[in-house]
């Protein structure tokens, strides 16, 4: 069942041995869900170090959506725990647990402890597009400029 106007209903399956909170939002306006790492007793991610970190639940997204998977802020600035490959994409399709790749960025060993919310899922509409093939494409002020091009500051 979904919550009103524009909203969507994402099934959601707690896997064997999870028994965390399912994701939910911190605060009423926030835009994304909080992850928590379901790790048996803890894991020390070295600096430098990444880890692949499970979270205990699988989703069904309706065809046309997908889920993002994001670093939390206040993780990344006190301690450099982040997520590589970010935006992590889950797919409609996918039927698998949702997994976290985690990263140390940090100076310092980091301590994931099974419960903490390492991450945010942010649930997107992804357009239906068609790609189509053309000898040559129109022009832009910008042109085929790219990667600082318009100076550093």
């Amino acid at each position: 069942m979904s919550d009103g106007p524009g909203s969507i209903e994402v099934l959601i399956q707690r896997l064997p041995g999870n028994d965390l909170p399912l994701p939910s939002r911190a605060t009423a306006n926030a835009s994304g869900f909080d992850l928590r790492a379901c790790v048996e007793g803890s894991l020390t991610l070295d600096p430098g170090k990444r880890a692949l970190v499970p979270t205990g639940f699988a989703l069904a997204l309706p065809a046309g959506w997908e889920a993002q998977v994001r670093p939390r802020s206040g993780l990344a600035v006190q301690v450099g725990l982040t997520m590589l490959n970010t935006p992590g994409t889950i797919d409609a399709d996918y039927r698998g647990e949702v997994k976290l790749l985690a990263i140390n960025l940090g100076e310092s060993p980091v301590v994931i402890r099974r419960g903490d919310r390492i991450a945010q899922m942010i649930v997107a509409r992804v357009p239906e597009v068609t790609l189509r093939e053309v000898q040559v494409l129109p022009a832009s002020d910008r042109g085929a400029g790219g990667f600082g091009h318009t100076g550093s500051t």
